[in-house]
């Protein structure tokens, strides 16, 4: 018997020790990573967001020498699909807004589960039981103003105050039919006050914009002076470099949320780097200076702001966006008001 439960033992430990699930220590994960060499990430948004995390990576991990692809999610999944397809990927790690392309990815199988050290801690309803992909912030979208702009009386409190005369001319938001955070955003909005909303919101004649980043620097510009879809983490950032913008937090409306995902490819050319990447970032030492809040339930809100869940939020575009038929309708319905895309944003 003692024999018997030996042998069990050590085949255990020997299956536990090459899963991918295993849970490796840094420096164990680093010996690996060396030998690859390279990182490739492919990520959604501004490439500030992800530039100075990479000269760290890159400073505290000698020998990994990390490449990024900027872009939307909207030209980065094909592209993504297309390598898959072709047998030849290119890309290890991927993180973007578009939740429906990891959860269809897992599906497909393409996915390396990998639960980094610290997983427990992440919050289960961010993050994905079987470890296929992994929440590496919590996002918020939140209204901002001008603080130059717009008067202390004046800062808008619900999405009624964006229909005021007051701000006719002066408002934008990312395209809701391009951007799914903004159709979130949007989709929040006419789910309290009806469709009926679009059309006196339509008549303070607001720009559109493609990206987030053009929302940000044009209030923080003072070219529109306020927006009710600006992701929260953006306009810390131009606050913290001086510029006049602010947070407005609803009264009673809620806040859209979401865990921004990230995952390794299967058939990666770097998964060693790729886990190393996440493993150091999903840290509680790198997850307390992201900027916003942390999946890990370990991690003080930034900013003093309260736990995430603390607020009065909508935490359901999974719902939203894993749906086809519903997510092609409210596409289709936006696009009615605000027309095709006539600017182009960027992504620097």
């Amino acid at each position: 018997m003692k024999t018997i439960v030996a042998a069990l033992l050590t085949w255990a430990l020997a299956a536990m020790a090459t899963s991918p699930m295993h849970g490796e220590t840094l420096d164990e994960i680093y010996a690996k990573a060396k030998a690859e060499g390279a990182l490739s990430i492919y990520g959604g948004g501004p490439a500030r967001l992800y530039e100075g995390w990479i000269k760290e990576y890159e400073a505290r991990f000698p020998g990994v020498k990390v490449a990024l692809t900027g872009g939307f999610a909207g030209g980065l999944a094909p592209a993504i699909d297309k390598q898959i397809a072709a047998k030849k990927l290119e890309v290890d790690f991927v993180t973007f807004q578009a939740v429906q392309e990891f959860i269809r990815w897992k599906h497909e199988g393409v996915l390396l589960p990998f639960k980094m050290e610290g997983y427990e801690a992440l919050d289960p309803r961010f993050r994905d039981p079987d470890g296929a992909y992994t929440p590496i912030a919590v996002f918020a979208i939140a209204p901002a103003y001008n603080t130059k702009l717009v008067a202390p009386a004046d800062v808008p409190r619900s999405a009624v105050d964006f229909l005021k005369p007051a701000f006719k001319g002066r408002l934008i938001t990312a395209y809701p039919h391009d951007d799914d955070a903004t159709l979130f955003a949007f989709h929040t909005i006419v789910k309290k006050y009806d469709w009926s909303y679009m059309d006196g919101y339509m008549a303070n004649e607001p720009k559109f914009i493609q990206g987030h980043l053009g929302v940000v620097r044009s209030v923080a510009a003072g070219e529109s002076i306020a927006t009710f879809d600006m992701m929260l983490h953006h306009t810390m950032v131009e606050k913290g470099e001086g510029k006049p913008i602010e947070v407005a937090f609803p009264a009673s409306d809620a806040i859209p949320i979401w865990g921004q995902l990230g995952a390794i490819f299967k058939d990666a050319p770097h998964p060693t780097a790729a886990k190393l990447w996440l493993q150091w970032y999903m840290a509680k030492e790198q997850q307390s200076r992201i900027g916003t809040w942390s999946a890990r339930r370990d991690v003080a809100p930034p900013f003093g702001l309260k736990p995430i869940l603390e607020y009065n939020v909508a935490n359901d575009l999974a719902e939203i966006v894993t749906d086809p038929a519903r997510l092609a309708e409210l596409r289709r319905r936006f696009e009615g008001y605000t027309g095709e895309i006539k600017n182009k944003g960027g992504i620097r």
